[in-house]
């Protein structure tokens, strides 16, 4: 018997500057399952994962989380997720441990272990007391992705989580997400490269995007 869907996505649409951007777009995912959003630059992606993250409202649609539409109670299911958008969004003048920290105190986390935990999960236990500032594109990239490691969020929200990583970053993101999976998480997910993953489903959103015509 496949299992309850825990998101649902049911027609959703979005404009901007008087223009459907994308329409009746409808997904159900359950626990263990993982969707890429694919797509040219422009179509919506990440607009897309900002109305999953409450971001942004939808023009039409709605949205059930464990069978309960999400407005009626956006801060259940905020505590559910965690969304990385596409730019790290870190303070560079902190480390990398001081920005975990910092998260960590943001979403009322404890300040422990964990932290160093998931920075050296990260492959920063080398550089995680410099400024950040100091590290790569792909090393800035990692530290925003430890933040998964410090949440116990069963929908995770990446936006090109990809972007800067080398072959080895991409190698112990794909384990993260076989984690995640194997404990009953839930990824959705942007980004224009294909992943070595089974069972990643597709929404390729240009098919649901409206007609110039």
């Amino acid at each position: 018997m496949a299992s309850a869907p825990l998101l649902e996505i049911q027609a959703i649409a979005f404009e901007r500057d008087d223009r459907t951007l994308f329409s009746d777009v409808s997904v159900c995912l359950a626990a263990g399952e993982i969707m890429q959003v694919s797509g040219p630059n422009g179509c919506g992606k990440t607009t897309l994962l900002h109305i999953l993250a409450t971001l942004k409202p939808p023009a039409h649609g709605q949205m059930l989380w464990r069978g309960d539409d999400i407005r009626a109670d956006r801060f259940g299911y905020l505590a559910d997720i965690a969304f990385i958008g596409h730019q790290p969004g870190l303070k560079l003048a902190l480390s990398a441990r001081e920005n975990l920290i910092w998260c960590a105190r943001l979403h009322g986390l404890p300040v422990s272990g964990k932290i160093d935990m998931a920075l050296d999960r990260a492959g920063l236990s080398h550089c995680k007391d410099v400024p950040c500032s100091t590290l790569s594109a792909g090393q800035l990239r990692r530290v925003a992705l430890a933040v998964l490691h410090l949440r116990e969020a069963l929908l995770w929200l990446l936006d090109e989580p990809l972007t800067a990583l080398d072959h080895e970053g991409i190698s112990e993101l794909e384990a993260m997400f076989r984690s995640h999976l194997g404990e009953g998480g839930i990824i959705v997910f942007s980004s224009h490269q294909a992943l070595s993953l089974a069972g990643v489903r597709n929404l390729p959103l240009t098919e649901y995007a409206a007609s110039l015509n």
